[in-house]
């Protein structure tokens, strides 16, 4: 990475001091503005759909796609986001895959707290199972909050019986609403785009007074994560969040899980998202494909049951 991409990245993201909050109306509104930025690639088509009770944006390939599914979980600190604010990073997954992506329009604090994220995941991952997708045929993937999702849905979906998708691929997942990792303080005078304000203000809206030491909240340091399927965590070091991916990483080890930890220097909060601008992004991307790509299975002519509707 050159230090002019890293200085134009920084720029672009980088929270001003002194920062006052702002309504949440206008926390969105900055979100959907700076996602805006990124580059969604060419090659793919879109198309509402629902999973679930919820909205989702099915984004395939303009060519033929390979059997299978990633559910994808948006980022935004749980009160910002939305299918199309991710659309840099899905629609990558979906050219470098060649398999079709479902992104889940979950419910957001504060207007619907913990653990309405999560329902709204296992739901949709319900909906998947039932309309004839085989579970090792599907991935989860996402990106910071979203990236937590993707491991706290799976532990309420194996706790509600059902069986588990065949990988997990987390973006600078948020895996800790204690906040007790050492790189919450030792990065944040690096971190661009995170501050501990920032999150404490965002957690609180997202926790509605619960007690963040719980498994499906702070399942870095708390999650039983026995059994869970093959899952890849990728970060930078100029991030506050860093140790909610590695501490993960040394949960899932001791837990059996394969687990790859992808940690690239020198850059911030989800940087895979900055494709086009930033070497590292693409390479990362890359290599997030390849592990998709080795750990979804279909079984038989790998059909993907029934067809989606057409509209939320």
């Amino acid at each position: 990475m050159s230090r002019q991409q890293r200085a134009r990245i920084d720029e672009l993201v980088r929270h001003p001091g002194g920062e006052q909050p702002r309504s949440i109306e206008d926390l969105r509104a900055s979100f959907r503005a700076l996602m805006a930025r990124m580059t969604v690639p060419d090659g793919i088509r879109t198309r509402p759909t629902r999973l679930g009770e919820r909205p989702a944006l099915l984004v395939e390939p303009d060519r033929a796609a390979r059997p299978g599914t990633i559910l994808y979980f948006h980022g935004g600190s749980f009160v910002a986001g939305s299918p199309q604010t991710a659309m840099s990073l899905t629609g990558n997954l979906v050219v470098r895959t060649g398999v079709r992506a479902l992104s889940l329009d979950y419910r957001l604090a504060p207007e619907h707290p913990f653990p309405a994220a999560i329902e709204d995941g296992v739901s949709a991952y319900r909906a998947l199972l039932d309309s004839g997708e085989d579970p090792s045929a599907i991935a989860f993937a996402g990106d910071s909050a979203g990236g937590g999702l993707t491991i706290t849905t799976c532990l309420a979906a194996r706790d509600a019986g059902l069986p588990l998708p065949a990988a997990i691929a987390a973006f600078s997942a948020g895996l800790d609403m204690t906040r007790t990792g050492a790189s919450m303080d030792t990065k944040a005078d690096l971190d661009p785009f995170l501050t501990r304000a920032g999150l404490d203000r965002t957690g609180s809206l997202y926790l509605a007074g619960q007690d963040p030491r719980q498994p499906l909240l702070s399942p870095a340091v708390l999650g039983d994560l026995t059994g869970l399927p093959a899952m890849l965590l990728q970060a930078g070091t100029h991030e506050m969040l860093l140790d909610d991916s590695t501490r993960m990483a040394t949960r899932a080890r001791d837990a059996g899980v394969d687990v790859i930890l992808d940690i690239t220097a020198d850059v911030p909060h989800v940087f895979q998202a900055f494709t086009g601008a930033l070497e590292e992004a693409d390479e990362a991307l890359d290599r997030a494909a390849l592990f998709l790509g080795q750990r979804l299975r279909v079984a038989g002519d790998g059909s993907r049951g029934v067809a989606l509707p057409s509209s939320p």
